[in-house]
């Protein structure tokens, strides 16, 4: 059994013996239902539903009807238009208080009877039917499943509602309604006795937890940009006039009805419905409220007791000075890097970045930005990312590309946001260069390039002569012929195939032109994990250990290269044995080079990794 339904078990055992409070009795049939039946639903904003008791119990919606059906309103007429109809102040009022502004009329929020009307009032529709079709099917989206209407509920809340009547009259008076209040405080009663189960609430609750959208489904019950008013209104005034206490203790946003249910939002994690009819006297079911409690508690829910995050989304940092590509390059395109990389930095991001978390990222950034020539952000870490940071990240990159920085952003395929962001600020052909390299070490590569020309303009090249290259350090000219005189030309096309892995090795080639990618897995399809220029030894180990190819070699862009068969090189041991002897030093000290590049690599992965 999972862990959490285990818990849920033992909740509901605990409170299961629970006979505080009463069932609701100003409503006649209300009086009639079972006041032991309980349920508990847990919905994950992926649509996974953990349930125990009488989870799938119909009973009435009531009063968890009202932020629904402020949403809808608020979908209908935008924020503004809705603030001129109802406020959003709590009135620290009973339900049923007929709590107004003393100016204009208009009720204190919507989740208070008063308000409540006046929001169903505010629905689009050309007919009281209408209205409250536009109702139930809304209800329908939010729940995943079709919904219908308690009819006996409605026609005792419709004998015994005058109270809730002289509301809507006295809405009308203040224009806040402008037509004949009654049929509005009929559909009002019909919304209020829509059938649901603690399921269907559960699922309610996760859909605004997930941003408007049902997770079950994945239709959409309310605009992106409504979720946080209505989350809003219940928080501050979900509970009826015990409120306070509940966000002060729960911490959630929810609602309650006194038909016994109570429905609860963690944004962007999951939704609570709790159903038990016994109420407190503020008309809150008191299994429910003790049930939410001790959820709370136990995992941690309290929204303004959040779980740890770092205060920073920088997970590394990191100049090309200090760590390089995997881009083998000779001995002097190094020393360069090493002298002049400070200008490169890498900054690797984590988690999901808000604008909180991203601010000091930018500020350090900032902060070292004298003599900055690219800066490159790393997404590879990260999970997400809200839109006030991705502008913020534009932000930087627009301000840098005034001081001609190059900004690139890189492994943001998790983090869609931000090429909206960059759009916006940047411009599409902007953002797209800002957007060039999926991977951090393409991008690295390419930003030393850059910097090498600069810094040495003859420094660095796509072509290397046989003399300017590893295998030839320490030749003499009587060496360095012999040894070019065995080399044989070869030529490969952008793409292709250089060696392959597992086929055996009958020769050892010499970059003259051009790059070389080490690809591990199926040919150019496996993962790029690093590469060679010009003016180094590729396929040695091999060549040595006379083994099968280690890895896939690809050209990236045409290449030249100079061969030299094994049996040519064997043959120098006894017709020139100094030649052998300076070339056998010189791929030992290429192979050290290159197990020293790797493990330096690897300890940039375990430390990114601790």
């Amino acid at each position: 059994m999972s862990p959490i339904l285990r818990f849920l078990d033992e909740l509901y055992a605990r409170h299961r013996e629970c006979r505080d409070g009463n069932v609701a009795t100003y409503i006649p049939e209300l009086a009639k239902v079972d006041p032991d039946t309980f349920g508990i639903c847990v919905a994950t904003i992926d649509g996974h539903v953990y349930e125990v008791g009488d989870s799938r119990h119909a009973f009435t919606i009531q009063s968890i009807s009202k932020p629904f059906v402020y949403g809808l309103a608020l979908d209908d007429h935008g924020q503004s238009a809705m603030a001129r109809k109802v406020g959003v102040e709590p009135s620290g009022d009973a339900f049923n208080a007929i709590s107004l502004h003393q100016d204009d009329g208009r009720p204190l929020n919507p989740m208070i009877n008063a308000g409540a009307i006046a929001t169903t009032g505010q629905i689009v529709a050309n007919s009281a039917e209408r209205r409250f079709d536009r109702i139930l099917a809304m209800f329908g989206r939010y729940a995943g499943r079709a919904l219908g209407v308690d009819e006996a509920v409605y026609e005792s809340e419709a004998r015994t509602g005058h109270r809730n009547r002289a509301i809507g009259h006295l809405l009308r008076n203040y224009d806040v309604l402008v037509e004949e209040p009654t049929p509005t405080v009929d559909v009002y009663f019909r919304q209020c006795s829509i059938l649901v189960t603690c399921h269907d609430l559960a699922i309610m609750a996760a859909t605004l937890a997930n941003r408007g959208v049902n997770p079950v489904t994945e239709e959409r019950a309310l605009r992106a940009e409504n979720v946080e008013s209505v989350l809003s209104v219940m928080a501050s005034c979900g509970m009826y006039d015990s409120s306070g206490g509940w966000i002060y203790d729960v911490g959630m946003p929810a609602k309650s009805g006194v038909g016994g249910g109570v429905v609860a939002v963690l944004p962007g994690q999951f939704g609570i419905g709790v159903f038990s009819p016994r109420l407190d006297k503020q008309g809150n079911s008191v299994r429910a409220v003790r049930v939410c409690t001790e959820l709370s508690r136990a995992w941690g829910l309290h929204q303004f007791n959040p779980p740890y995050c770092p205060q920073t989304s920088r997970r590394h940092s990191y100049s090309c000075a200090d760590r390089q590509s995997t881009r083998a390059r000779c001995r002097q395109e190094v020393e360069c890097l090493r002298a002049h990389g400070r200008c490169i930095r890498v900054v690797e991001v984590q988690g999901v970045l808000s604008l909180a978390t991203t601010e000091p990222v930018v500020r350090e950034i900032l902060a070292c930005r004298d003599g900055l020539k690219c800066l490159i952000v790393d997404f590879q870490h990260a999970t997400g990312i809200n839109v006030p940071a991705a502008g913020l990240l534009a932000d930087l990159a627009s301000h840098l590309a005034d001081d001609d920085v190059r900004v690139l952003f890189t492994n943001t395929s998790r983090v869609p946001t931000l090429a909206h962001g960059l759009n916006a600020r940047l411009g599409e052909n902007a953002a797209a260069a800002a957007l060039r390299f999926d991977s951090l070490d393409l991008a690295m590569e390419n930003c030393e390039d850059d910097l090498l020309r600069s810094a040495e303009p003859d420094g660095l090249t796509a072509a290397r002569a046989i003399e300017q290259s590893e295998l030839a350090a320490g030749m003499t000219p009587p060496e360095l012929a012999i040894f070019a005189s065995l080399l044989q030309a070869q030529h490969f096309t952008s793409g292709e195939t250089v060696m392959r892995q597992g086929e055996a090795a009958h020769s050892l080639l010499l970059i003259t032109h051009g790059v070389i990618a080490v690809h591990v897995g199926d040919g150019p399809d496996g993962r790029r994990v690093a590469s060679f220029s010009a003016g180094m030894m590729v396929g040695g180990i091999a060549f040595i250990d006379g083994g099968p190819r280690s890895a896939t070699l690809v050209a990236e862009g045409d290449v030249e290269c100079a061969s030299l068969e094994r049996t040519d090189f064997e043959s120098l041991a006894t017709s020139h044995p100094t030649v052998y002897a300076r070339l056998l030093r010189n791929i030992a000290v290429s192979l050290a080079m290159k197990l020293r590049l790797s493990n330096e690599h690897l300890d940039l992965l375990s430390t990114r990794q601790r």
